[in-house]
């Protein structure tokens, strides 16, 4: 948590196109793209418009990022290029994977405003604007220039009378002919109206009812429709279609056609849209209607056929005409109803020539002249340029789709919601396409941008993209941190936010008028702006999230209807409180304040607005000053919104406290102050409406310091509002009472404030109002109790060990607690790897057996560990999406249960953890004593600060691999602390008391000194207490990874050690039970115990002295009784001796205790166990089709599907892993033995009664002659070493046994060569072994783990179910557990094996495999990182499915990954 500078990570996704998510960054922060799962190992590169420092922004120019990786290894999964922001802007990325473009999007970077004379920076949040119509702000003789809008253009602009072409006119847009036409005709259809022309037919200039609103409908039907011929315009010119026809048929030398199934006749539009113009291809025509000779009836017969298809042609198209003409009419009377009818429409009045029956949707700046005479101008050029479309907007069309261009009916259906005072322009694709245009809003724009910091894009969804992005990128730069605020309609997020990304808007406008009660207006206050109160600490380097736009949140647009007329007066003051509270910007429009009841339009209003005069008096309409309408609680208001943006208010609580009281809190989460405004809503008018004088009791967390603001509004005695027609009047009537900055019992709206405690350390005033009549707003300062604030305080100061962001609002004090003096990490730097598996770690059964438990959350579950994980686990998942709803903060706020708990549990045990926990307790002394509400916000804070601290202080203690590595590897590493512990008893036999260095505690009970050498369980939950938490397969499978690997050289010396004391039958124990409670029912244990011996030879320096440790021997003979340590000492050497000479004599023995108490399931046989070498090959064997001895070790269970005591997979014979590891072992005591290393040359046995020596010489040469003989199965059918070649089933593989008691056992294809091809990569020829590697990638390798048996085998089932009991042989009682589940180890192996041979197979192939090994493993990081239990679980089921079977988190599991990443 160190790092101050904020830094944000774009995982990049294969296919992954973001261009509609927003993603917004600030100036100063650090952009780093990282390649997420799909793309681990690939060729990934990033490509950005975003310049080089000091260029300038070109869109088109982009450039590739370079890669850093921090570890400079070939496991690069932390690589990541990066951005440092700090330009303002819209900018795009993409990335390709090789040549091919595999995804992209924009990151939108916000302007830093700077104003006042001192240049200071003005937060977004802190942004309040108000909207002023130019045009009523009187003379003045710059306005006119620099405020004129952008998008569209005044139909009056002298600039289009010279340049036409900028506008969509009949001329450069002929498909607008048809709807000119019927524009023409509606506008005549006005004037007749107007002029009383069609009284007598119900329609008189005042239109006050439906039944004149049908007697409309019926006479465009009747006389306007049937009188224009629209379709016409689309359709062919029948008698000319037919004679063109008949001269082509009649030519002498016509061409006959094949005719073609594919083409049919249709109509051709005509391009310049005249009547009856279309044409269709007479081609197709000639070869459809072919007639059958040239004779005149002939030919008479194929031109009525061709006619009667033109009629149909022509038919379907006034079809056609009549659906649009239908949409026209129901668009058009729905236009006449809302202007003159509806109640919240404007009611225009009487139908005049100023406010016709409809806005006109073109222009026609010629004089009045009949219809048929202005048709004939729509073909003549240069009048034609000057009859322009209108600009509008289109309800719920495709803001991306131009509704002016060919194929849009827009225009035509009259579904335009029409501005008749500006015109469309046309813009086309490019620049070059309307030079002029292009060029004349550019330099408007820059002239823009060269006085005004800001603008605004009104109706922003009408703009074409490309143009908008072609004038900001003009407008920034010349003002850089240009503020872009926009309206937008487009009805769905997702199309705004490619306004937003594409365009680089800062403020989305959002409008409160949108919301229908107070309930709905408080949630927009949620939803726009700000966290939850009490919030989390985000840490500075995370995860870039999708975010929402911006709000400039406005309680009211100039677009909007007038607040006083659709609610009431009274609402002015309070919403515009409300509005004003949200942790956003917040806006207004002029008019609002001073009352103004009625729209102020855009179009028609020619009015100015009111002048300041500070003593002007009410009946003066054209004045204003602090007493009119709300325009002093307005003052007030802003300058608080102003304070909190600025001050860090950027918490929001919204409480609605009955149906129009809304109260909305914002909170300081650094000084833990908070604002409260409460607010009275007038939805309804007071004066009509009914409103309890009852108002509910408020309860305010906290001591209130001042009322910042009460304000009512009142009636006072002047004359009633009545339109000035001169200036922009306001409701003279109304005004506010207004007292700022009074102290709680001054106040005249709180009738009584009474202070509760709820519990030790919290106080609550309850406030009792009086005069909140609607219109009201009381707004209170209010501060933690002195005792909390000094607490946070205390509290932040010692959390600045861990981040400065804790730096504001800290309070140093001296008397605290003396540990607190002390910085953590010197505290926590003395625990141990093992003290910290206590500290960090133990699952639920780990803690029974000392006595204790994992903490359980109500309604809820209990935690996955004891330790800090089992807490930063769920904290993890609710802090990034701040889910303070969730049960873990319910029972953080509701009690100090689960805070006790932490500390408790580890001051109770002794040392160096109880001193950590007397460091949490001393810090959790100070968090019980602030407010509930923030108790989970400061106890994550404590949590991560002291748990990314012992993060550290494990890796330090680790090895260089681990202390270089990425993140994926460090993360892995701590499955050593996590697997690695010591509990109350230890679960290891006692080493010699000769051995040094062997860690020693202080038994509780007898306060003796005895031996705490650390155990390696094998999974959690299922295998990590009492007798199943020790397994000697598994320990030294997972050894190398966790231990060795680790740096952990002691705690595997100890294992070894410990293990080599139990040493019976020539065998290591498969359940270790402490060494008395042994079974020696496994074939491998041993081999993987040997194979760490000679790891940990290898990888420790002067690893070799461990073969003179001293062994503390159990069991001298097999029948001794188990001896206490010390009795008999022997050096390690003598002990691996004795279990190779075990080994080439033969093993043959009953297990002790044989029987169903030592095993419920398995039959009499399985009891018996044989190994040894066989003489021929020098493989090693043993087993018996009753027992399983090695990994794969299922044993049946089910008696209802007959498999109880039958082994899954015996896998007697010779393992092949068994096989690779013996001859590993041997390998490497030959070398020994030849350096005099190892004082044994051969093993000496007996035979027939004779001494027999075997040379390991011989014994590692019979292997490798006779390995690939016999375990490789050939591709060739004749191969002569083949016995079984009718059991063959896959070719090119390696088996996996050789000479099983079930032959076909051995032809399986499974997983287990490729640990064999790891240990002793001799034994295999390269292109044999790559082949038989790919074969085991494409049938086995899953998602996570390797299917355990080829999926063509007939008994192969991916789904492991130990519940499961029914009358099926392969899988009751999970008895395919070996079958087809996925494990995950033998994918380290696999992995391992690639790397190996791909070497040996060439560089390119070499490359491939790397990807391959990165891909594969990246599934596992992501999995390790979604993890609660924050392991590798032990198996999945069917690709990559979660198994609730298995254990979450395996230590083989774990080790294998490591061990792949170490080889990488």
């Amino acid at each position: 948590m160190g790092h101050s500078i904020q830094i944000r990570i774009l995982l990049l996704n294969e296919m992954e196109k973001l261009e509609k998510t927003l993603f917004r960054l600030e100036q100063g922060f650090e952009l780093q793209f990282r390649l997420g799962p799909t793309l681990q190992g690939k060729a990934v590169t990033v490509y950005t418009n975003y310049p080089f420092p000091g260029e300038a922004f070109n869109r088109e120019k982009f450039r590739s990022l370079e890669w850093e990786n921090p570890t400079e290894r070939e496991d690069d999964s932390d690589k990541y290029c990066k951005l440092n922001l700090q330009q303002a802007g819209s900018f795009q990325y993409y990335f390709l994977q090789g040549n091919e473009k595999s995804g992209g999007g924009y990151i939108v970077v916000d302007p830093i405003l700077r104003v006042g004379a001192d240049n200071h920076v003005l937060p977004l949040d802190c942004v309040t604007l108000q909207t002023f119509l130019a045009k009523c702000m009187g003379p003045f003789d710059e306005w006119e220039s620099r405020l004129r809008v952008a998008k569209e253009s005044a139909t009056k602009s002298q600039w289009l009378q010279e340049h036409p072409e900028s506008a969509y006119n009949l001329v450069n847009s002929p498909h607008l002919k048809p709807a000119w036409v019927l524009d023409r005709a509606l506008w005549h259809l006005s004037c007749d109206v107007a002029d009383g022309k069609y009284k007598e037919r119900g329609v008189a200039a005042l239109i006050e009812n439906d039944h004149q609103m049908n007697c409309i409908r019926k006479i465009i039907w009747e006389d306007i429709f049937p009188k224009i011929h629209l379709w016409e315009f689309f359709q062919v010119d029948v008698d000319k279609a037919v004679e063109q026809f008949r001269g082509l048929l009649t030519q002498e030398n016509r061409k006959t056609t094949k005719p073609d199934p594919k083409q049919h006749l249709k109509i051709i539009q005509d391009p310049e849209y005249r009547r009856l113009g279309c044409t269709v291809d007479m081609n197709v025509a000639l070869a459809t209607f072919i007639p059958h000779d040239n004779g005149p009836a002939a030919i008479n017969e194929c031109c009525s056929w061709f006619q009667k298809r033109i009629e149909e042609l022509n038919s379907e198209k006034h079809q056609l005409m009549n659906y649009h003409q239908e949409q026209a009419v129901n668009c058009l009377l729905g236009n006449v109803f809302y202007e003159r009818l509806a109640g919240h429409g404007p009611k225009l009045g009487p139908v005049t020539r100023k406010h016709p029956l409809v806005t006109r949707y073109f222009t026609f700046p010629f004089e009045e002249m009949p219809l048929s005479t202005e048709e004939s101008m729509i073909h003549v050029p240069n009048k034609a340029c000057f009859l322009m479309a209108h600009n509008g907007w289109v309800m719920g069309d495709d803001p991306l789709r131009n509704f002016a261009e060919p194929g849009s009916d827009v225009y035509l259906r009259r579904e335009l919601i029409c501005w008749g005072d500006s015109v469309k322009l046309r813009y086309g694709k490019k620049p070059e396409d309307c030079p002029y245009l292009w060029a004349h809003m550019k330099k408007y724009t820059e002239i823009t941008a060269t006085y005004f910091q800001g603008v605004r894009l009104d109706n922003c969804h009408s703009t074409p993209l490309h143009v908008a992005e072609y004038m900001l990128d003009a407008a920034r730069k010349l003002q850089p941190n240009l503020y872009v605020v926009a309206e937008l309609f487009t009805g769905s997020e997702d199309l705004d936010n490619i306004f937003v990304t594409r365009l680089g808007i800062s403020s989305l406008i959002r409008e409160a008028m949108s919301a229908y009660d107070s309930h709905e207006e408080g949630r927009l206050v949620y939803r726009y702006g700000g966290e939850p109160v009490g919030s989390f600490v985000q840490p500075c380097l995370r995860p870039l999230m999708p975010a929402i736009a911006h709000a400039l949140f406005m309680d009211v647009t100039h677009d909007n209807e007038c607040p006083i007329v659709h609610r009431s007066a009274y609402d002015a003051l309070p919403s515009s409180t409300i509005v004003s509270m949200a942790c956003c910007a917040s806006g207004s429009t002029k008019g609002y304040d001073e009352l103004v009841p009625h729209q102020i339009s855009v179009v028609s209003e020619e009015r100015f607005y009111t002048k300041w005069n500070p003593t002007a008096s009410p009946s003066n309409f054209g004045e204003v000053n602090f007493q009119s309408g709300i325009i002093a609680a307005r003052c007030a208001i802003n300058k608080l919104h102003q304070e909190l943006g600025a001050k860090g208010f950027i918490q929001v609580y919204v409480d609605q406290v009955d149906e129009d009281i809304v109260a909305v809190t914002r909170h300081s989460p650094s000084i833990h102050q908070s604002v409260v405004s409460v607010s009275r809503t007038a939805f309804r008018n007071p004066k009509t409406s009914f409103y309890s004088k009852e108002v509910p009791q408020m309860c305010i967390p906290g001591k209130i310091e001042e009322v910042v603001l009460e304000a009512r509004t009142v009636e006072r005695n002047t004359e009633p509002y009545r339109k000035d027609a001169n200036s922009i009047n306001g409701m003279p009537n109304i005004t506010v009472e207004i007292r700022e900055h009074i102290q709680l019992n001054e106040s005249k709206i709180v009738k009584q404030a009474g202070i509760t405690t709820k519990g030790p350390n919290e106080y609550i005033q309850e406030i009792e109002f009086e005069n909140l009549s609607p219109g009201s707003v009381i707004i209170f300062r209010v501060s933690l109790d002195p005792h909390a604030q000094a607490a946070v305080g205390i509290l932040r100061n010692h959390l600045t060990q861990f981040s400065p962001h804790f730096k504001s609002g800290s309070l140093a004090v001296d008397n605290t607690d003396p540990i607190l003096k002390i910085p953590f990490a010197s505290i926590a730097s003395k625990l141990t790897l093992a003290e910290l598996n206590q500290v960090l770690y133990r699952c639920e059964s780990e803690e029974q057996e000392d006595g204790g438990g994992c903490y359980n959350i109500p309604n809820w579950s209990s935690l996955k560990y004891a330790g800090l994980q089992g807490l930063m686990s769920i904290l993890a998942e609710i802090r990034p999406k701040n889910d303070l709803g969730h049960p873990f903060c319910d029972n953080l706020r509701s009690g100090d249960w689960m805070i006790d708990y932490v500390s408790n549990r580890l001051i109770s045990r002794s040392g160096t953890i109880a001193e950590v926990g007397k460091w949490l307790q001393a810090m959790f002394f100070y968090l019980k004593q602030i407010p509930r509400y923030l108790i989970p916000c400061y106890f994550d804070a404590i949590l991560i600060g002291a748990y990314t601290t012992l993060l550290d202080i494990a890796w330090k203690q680790m090895s260089s691999f681990v202390q270089n590595g990425s993140t994926f590897v460090k993360h892995l590493s701590l499955g050593s602390v996590q697997m690695c512990g010591v509990g109350k008893s230890p679960s290891l036999p006692l080493l010699s008391p000769s051995l040094m260095d062997v860690p020693c505690r202080l038994n509780e009970i007898t306060r003796e000194k005895e031996q705490c050498c650390v155990s390696l369980a094998a999974g959690l939950p299922h295998f990590s207490s009492g007798i199943f938490r020790c397994w000697g397969r598994d320990t030294f499978i997972a050894l190398r990874g966790l231990l060795l690997i680790t740096g952990r050289y002691l705690e595997a010396r100890n294992i070894i050690l410990a293990f080599a004391g139990t040493l019976r039958h020539g065998l290591i124990p498969n359940l270790l039970g402490e060494g008395t409670y042994a079974r020696y029912n496994c074939r491998d244990a041993v081999w993987w115990w040997l194979q760490c011996i000679q790891d940990y030879c290898k990888m420790v320096p002067n690893g070799l002295d461990i073969l003179r440790c001293p062994v503390s021997r159990m069991y001298p003979t097999d029948d001794s009784a188990p001896l206490s340590a010390g009795t008999l000492d022997q050096p390690l050497f003598e002990v691996i001796q004795e279990a190779m000479q075990r080994h080439m004599q033969g093993i043959q023995f009953r297990e002790r205790n044989a029987g169903p108490q030592i095993d419920r399931n398995m039959k009499d046989e399985g009891f018996n166990i044989t190994a040894g070498v066989d003489e021929e090959t020098g493989f090693v064997y043993g087993g018996n089709r009753l027992n399983c001895g090695t990994w794969m070790d299922k044993m049946g269970e089910s008696d209802r599907a007959r498999n109880k005591g039958i082994p899954a997979t015996p896998r007697d014979g010779s393992a092949v892993e068994i096989v690779g590891l013996s001859k590993s072992a041997v390998r490497w005591l030959l070398e020994l033995s030849q350096k005099n290393i190892f004082p044994y040359h051969e093993v000496t046995v007996k035979r027939h009664g004779k001494v027999v020596r075997v040379s390991y010489d011989e014994w590692n040469r019979k292997i490798q002659d006779n390995f690939e003989k016999l375990f490789y199965v050939s591709e060739d059918p004749s191969d002569v070493n083949e016995k079984h070649s009718n059991l063959v089933h896959k070719r090119g593989i390696y088996k996996d046994s050789y000479g099983a008691s079930s032959p076909w056992c051995d032809y399986q294809l499974r997983p287990n060569f490729t640990i064999a091809m790891v240990v002793a990569p001799e034994l295999f020829t390269t292109e044999k072994a790559w082949k038989a590697l790919e074969i085991a990638g494409e049938k086995l390798l899953g998602p996570l783990g390797m299917k355990t048996l080829d999926p063509d085998d007939m008994v192969y089932c991916g789904t492991y179910d130990n519940a499961l009991d029914n009358d099926n042989y392969s899988l009751a009682k999970g008895f395919n557990y070996h079958q087809g589940p996925e494990w995950l180890w033998p994918v380290g192996y696999f992995l391992r094996a690639k790397l190996y041979f791909s070497k040996l197979m060439g560089p390119e192939i070499t490359s491939k495999t790397i990807f391959l090994v990165k891909n594969v493993l990246s599934r596992h990081y992501v999995h390790l990182e979604r993890s609660p239990w924050k392991g590798l679980p032990e198996l999945t089921n069917e690709n990559g499915q979660y198994c609730p079977f298995s254990c979450e988190t395996q230590a083989w599991s774990i080790a294998t990954i490591l061990e792949t990443l170490y080889d990488l």
